[in-house]
């Protein structure tokens, strides 16, 4: 199973602060419970993708137990003069991976991070982005990608006929050309491009077969 835990940012400059890291807008909290969102590097590569959700003094962000405090020692490097705390809080919960894949939900853990795009993880298509609250890092690469129709790698889901596990390498007719994002048992996420992904793809010597997602992945 997947562990996850909460990063709590509170104090009075706690919507300001993180407002200007997050990708999505923090006011939809304001009518909604919790929303997914990421927070990318200024080269637009997600660092970490979870929820938020409204707490009395701030904010709680879900976060894999794995990454959380590397996550909180970047986001202190952010805060300069702003008025917010960072706190590990210790509540573990386990995620079924077999869940999370079925949902086409990435899970960024310490080998993804600042490796793929939001769009390359399909973020836009899980309304994790917001495209008018205004400037956060890595929002002028974020827009410019979603503006130009840039993506041409996405988030896709297979079954494969063997072993296969996070990291591994897809080829097709011998190329590399994505990399295996989740597994859980014989299901897994990759990141590759939308115009191969029906194509004849192997992992190792393990064959990939495309499965649908619960959502339109467009092929850009």
């Amino acid at each position: 199973m997947t562990q996850v835990l909460t990063i709590l940012v509170t104090g009075p400059d706690a919507f300001e602060f993180l407002q200007g890291q997050l990708t999505n807008d923090l006011k939809r909290l304001e009518s909604e419970d919790e929303i997914l969102t990421a927070w990318c590097n200024p080269k637009g590569r997600v660092v970490w993708f979870g929820t938020a959700r409204a707490i009395e003094d701030g904010y709680a962000l879900s976060t894999p137990t794995e990454t959380a405090e590397a996550i909180v020692k970047r986001l202190t490097m952010f805060r300069f003069r702003s008025k917010v705390d960072f706190k590990i809080n210790d509540d573990r919960v386990s995620i079924d991976p077999a869940a999370l894949i079925k949902a086409g939900h990435p899970f960024i853990g310490p080998q993804q991070v600042e490796q793929f795009t939001p769009h390359m993880l399909n973020l836009d298509l899980l309304n994790a982005i917001s495209l008018d609250k205004g400037c956060y890092t890595g929002q002028e690469i974020v827009a410019r990608t979603h503006y130009k129709g840039a993506t041409k790698r996405r988030t896709m889901r297979f079954t494969s006929d063997g072993p296969v596990s996070v990291g591994d390498k897809i080829a097709l007719e011998g190329r590399d050309i994505g990399e295996v994002l989740n597994v859980a048992g014989n299901e897994l996420l990759a990141v590759i491009p939308t115009a191969k992904a029906s194509g004849d793809l192997k992992v190792n010597d393990s064959l990939l077969a495309l499965l649908e997602m619960p959502y339109a992945v467009l092929a850009d």
